[in-house]
């Protein structure tokens, strides 16, 4: 046997260690020595093993940091400084403090979820949220699931299963993570029915397309791209004529769920639900998590007829909202009914945010750090397959550095990660998707980093 191997401590040795003590109190007495186990016999296989490795304290910190990377603390809260406002690799859109506030007393107690407390009955988690959907957007009745994915899924299976589908040809897209409208056709057992070409679709080739097979007309809004120049496509209220004459559904899918008008922050256009219903949509479905800036939601509105049979199909139940994101949706449609969404919705309030406040903010925080840094102009953006294009004038803490790696892996890695973005070889840090509040966090780490 190698006489370094000799020299490697018992698993009763390492687990008596002060450190590793605490550990076990932290996780568990079976897991940490399980962990440890594992770690000596990997020291025993090892080819090169050094003396330095075979040291008790060596193998402690190597213990202590495999613990970290086995049960992380997860998720951990991060600085978005990317000038992206919904990042979908950050979580998307952060909640509102009274939507946060609705999740907590959802998961720390027994609550009327399913209640009806003045007869004591069972009732219905979607009853308070429809009648405020249908305030907000006009419709008859609604249904929320757990995502838009599975809203589709749902509403297809239920109304499509068996028939044809009409979709304009440059609607069968792609929406993010390899998730495609034709796949999900298949799985809810509708045949996918192209129309028209890539750019330009007309009324005549929905009309065309129609047979006794037919089941629904589908319209899936381009949230993530734009096709521009040469185009066409029917309005809804003309799809919606030609539903109705032949007796079948028109679904209108408007992707990012905004309800208030985002002309008015000098962004284009997004199709509102509301407005999908006022012009004909028998069925509309948008995000919780985008645009309306709640958490991760499918919401479903429309006409009773059609969402009693969706909210009736087994399928339903399989991916129904849970208590917490149906609380933090509740919470974060409130806002909308009480005229508060610019104050108190956080994306609303990146969004809305002056030009002049950001540059205020970033004098401001320039001014306390010893560091060389400076202040760019640059262009935040909205993200999250939402408004495609579409970018805000914002400010930036601009930092030219020999190595964007080593500091934007020093940012992303300090006690409270920020997240930045390199531009012409320097790391900017975009203010409008940073709440003030994080303003002193930031002028103590790039003093930390920057100073060193």
């Amino acid at each position: 046997m190698n006489s370094i191997v000799r020299k490697i401590p018992s698993v009763s040795t390492i687990i008596s260690d002060n450190r590793i003590e605490e550990l076990a109190k932290e996780i568990s007495s079976d897991n940490v020595k399980d962990l440890v186990r594992k770690h000596l016999n990997y020291l025993r296989s090892k080819e090169n093993l050094s003396l330095d490795e075979a040291q008790n304290d060596a193998i402690v910190q190597e213990v202590l940091n495999l613990a970290k990377s086995e049960w992380p603390e997860w998720p951990i809260p991060v600085i978005n400084g990317t000038g992206v406002i919904l990042h979908t690799n950050l979580g998307r859109s952060p909640l509102s403090e009274a939507s946060i506030e609705a999740s907590l007393k959802a998961a720390q107690g027994y609550s009327d979820l399913e209640l009806d407390l003045k007869t004591g009955k069972r009732g219905s988690r979607q009853k308070s949220i429809i009648n405020i959907l249908n305030q907000i957007t006009e419709s008859e009745d609604a249904l929320v699931v757990n995502n838009t994915a599975s809203a589709l899924l749902l509403t297809l299976t239920s109304l499509s299963k068996g028939g044809e589908v009409i979709i304009s040809r440059s609607q069968a897209i792609e929406i993010g993570g390899g998730f495609r409208i034709p796949d999900v056709l298949i799985q809810s057992g509708a045949k996918l029915i192209e129309v028209g070409t890539t750019n330009r679709t007309y009324v005549k080739d929905y009309v065309n397309a129609i047979t006794e097979n037919t089941k629904a007309i589908l319209v899936m809004h381009a949230s993530n791209y734009k096709v521009l120049g040469f185009t066409h496509e029917p309005e809804i209220s003309e799809l919606s004529e030609i539903a109705q004459r032949h007796q079948i559904p028109l679904i209108h899918d408007v992707g990012s769920g905004c309800i208030v008008d985002s002309t008015k922050f000098g962004l284009s256009p997004e199709p509102r639900p509301q407005d999908s219903i006022k012009n004909g949509s028998d069925i509309c479905m948008f995000s919780g998590d985008k645009l309306l800036g709640g958490p991760q939601a499918g919401i479903i509105i429309g006409k009773s007829y059609y969402i009693s049979q969706i909210s009736t199909h087994p399928l339903a139940r399989a991916i129904r909202i849970d208590k917490i994101n149906l609380s933090a949706l509740h919470a974060t449609l409130l806002h909308y009914i009480k005229d508060e969404v610019e104050e108190n919705i956080p994306i609303w309030k990146m969004i809305s945010t002056t030009q002049k406040s950001l540059l205020d903010r970033a004098k401001k925080i320039k001014s306390q750090i010893n560091a060389d840094i400076s202040i760019t102009e640059t262009m935040a953006t909205i993200g999250g397959g939402s408004l495609p294009g579409e970018n805000l004038k914002s400010y930036a803490l601009k930092i030219e550095t020999n190595s964007t790696n080593k500091l934007g892996y020093q940012l992303r890695t300090a006690k409270k990660p920020i997240m930045s973005r390199v531009e012409n070889s320097c790391v900017l840090i975009d203010l409008r998707t940073i709440p003030s509040e994080f303003d002193e966090i930031l002028i103590q780490t790039l003093d930390s980093l920057l100073i060193d």
